[in-house]
């Protein structure tokens, strides 16, 4: 499992010209799901999102987590983050999971995230998405599990 975090100052997502979701300052997570995962390293990575130091105290040092500050989180299915780009030019993907195995370790990880405190909204699973963000910082943080 893979998952790119950015805080943002907001986000949405749109499928076919419709908004779908959308959030305040928070993050957004951008979860790859790999052939394997389970539902223990859903919580695991819910608990290291909800609990990274990434936003900044007083001092302007990270130090404080989406739960500290009271942010929000849009997060949004990405098999492309478990891309395998060792040979050639051409990713391959063979180590995502299929949509039957990775749909519920996504869901499992928003709801575990929501477990944590935080508000949770999504992506649609399996749709061609356009993601906005107003990435802040800018600050990007990639987390494998």
């Amino acid at each position: 499992m893979r998952a790119v975090v950015q805080r943002v100052s907001g986000a949405s997502v749109t499928v076919g010209g419709r908004r779908v979701s959308e959030t305040g300052a928070g993050v957004v997570v951008l979860l790859g799901v790999a052939a394997g995962d389970t539902a223990a390293d859903a919580e695991r990575m819910a608990a290291k999102v909800a609990r990274l130091r990434i936003f900044e105290n007083e001092d302007g040092r990270f130090d404080r987590s989406l739960i500290d500050v009271g942010g929000d989180a849009l997060v949004v299915s990405q098999f492309t983050l478990v891309a395998d780009t060792r040979k050639g030019n051409r990713p391959s993907f063979s180590e995502a999971a299929g949509s039957d195995e990775a749909e519920p370790v996504y869901e499992h990880f928003c709801a575990a995230l929501a477990g944590e405190g935080v508000d949770v909204s999504r992506g649609v699973f399996g749709a061609r998405m356009e993601v906005a963000l107003v990435n802040d910082g800018p600050v990007t943080i990639v987390l494998d599990a």
